[in-house]
């Protein structure tokens, strides 16, 4: 398996973000901002169903719970407003999704098949294409995407432990990994630190 990395730039999610509402991709669109803001693996997110985002009355839900098919845990989902602009949008571009709360969120399009989500190497496929699209260099999948919340999280001042669990890691040791954090950089933030 490669290590594949975090969406570091910020400017580069926007870019992102910009060329699939320009291409009217907004499923894919959705994917991506609901996997960077969630931290959910993509085993999870292809498993999201309407009911996930809509309550009955047609709403967009504030939060919801998924169990986390890997660990098997409980793991809350916060809407936050980039997952709820893009929703808005994505209901918008395929209006007839809504009307079955069973209907998969990310399903094929281009079949439009709603019963079925699309499959893990398309979601691969997407998330490589679209990374060389915009001119990010290095090794990108469905992995970047949860890595990318991490990455972001952990720049933005967030404990490590707090990541740790977001991510449902088991040890620091495999999120300072997963993150790319090194001992260099540990001991380059005590040098600094000067108490």
């Amino acid at each position: 398996m490669n290590f594949v990395e975090p969406i570091r730039d910020r400017k580069k999610i926007a870019q992102i973000k910009n060329q699939l509402r320009g291409q009217q991709q907004y499923r894919d669109l959705l994917l991506l901002v609901v996997g960077i803001n969630t931290a959910l693996r993509i085993s999870d997110l292809l498993q999201l169903r309407i009911s996930h985002f809509i309550d009955e009355h047609k709403r967009i839900r504030q939060w919801f719970w998924i169990k986390e098919q890997k660990r098997n845990k409980r793991h809350e989902v916060v809407i936050n407003q980039s997952v709820r602009e893009a929703l808005e949008e994505y209901l918008a571009a395929y209006p007839g999704i809504a009307d079955n709360f069973e209907n998969f969120v990310f399903y094929n399009t281009k079949m439009n098949d709603y019963s079925k989500p699309i499959k893990r190497g398309q979601a691969w496929k997407f998330i490589v294409s679209i990374c060389n699209d915009v001119g990010l260099r290095g090794d990108y999948g469905t992995h970047s995407l949860g890595k990318t919340w991490g990455y972001h999280a952990r720049m933005q001042g967030v404990d490590l432990a707090l990541i740790m669990h977001k991510l449902n890691h088991e040890s620091i040791a495999y999120t300072k990994r997963c993150l790319g954090i090194t001992d260099d950089e540990l001991g380059a933030v005590a040098k600094r630190l000067n108490l």
